[in-house]
């Protein structure tokens, strides 16, 4: 099986569970976030990003269960650890970051808490919470932090019950051209 098949087959076959307390799946969360990357004109690599950076709850079906026990399972670094199997840092990169993104953005901007689903509030919790200031200074810097901040905005965004979305298969062009040759 290629890439592309394997992390369809992932995408379909285990996306269309329900996206922790939000009111719709995984997949339909994934279609939505990189909708907004396509349509912010990303690159081809943060609009794979944005579709795939919640893969970790995929391959890892207790990802989820753990927030409801106050466990992070880091489901940040098992997608970037997954992802770069197939793709360069442009895109595993931006998804080990979008946790520590959203970190970084509710102690930085004082708008962004507000925007927050409940459960994004109750998963920042168990995530360690907003950043120290040093923190979050410290991680700013880091390479691909700002494009795993672009996508944390993206994802925050992506929580549309009934949202129109282009189908997985729109995508493949974006996977297609992340791949590492």
């Amino acid at each position: 099986m290629d890439a592309i098949e394997e992390i369809f087959n992932v995408m379909e076959s285990e996306g269309g569970r329900r996206y922790d307390a939000e009111s719709i799946t995984q997949l339909e969360h994934a279609l939505q976030c990189a909708a907004n990357a396509e349509g912010a004109d990303a690159p081809p690599s943060l609009i794979t990003a944005a579709l795939l950076h919640d893969i970790g709850h995929l391959i890892n079906p207790d990802a989820r269960d753990a927030i409801k026990r106050n466990e992070d399972a880091r489901h940040e670094y098992q997608g970037a650890a997954y992802l770069a199997q197939w793709f360069g840092e442009d895109v595993w990169q931006p998804v080990r970051h979008h946790v520590a993104a959203k970190r970084y953005l509710t102690a930085t901007d004082e708008k962004y808490f507000e925007r927050l689903s409940p459960a994004s509030v109750r998963s920042l919790n168990v995530q360690g919470g907003p950043f120290e200031p040093a923190k979050a200074e410290e991680f700013i810097t880091q390479p691909f932090a700002k494009d795993g901040v672009r996508l944390r905005r993206w994802d925050e965004g992506a929580k549309i019950v009934g949202a129109k979305t282009p189908t997985l298969d729109h995508f493949r062009q974006y996977i297609e051209a992340s791949l590492k040759t």
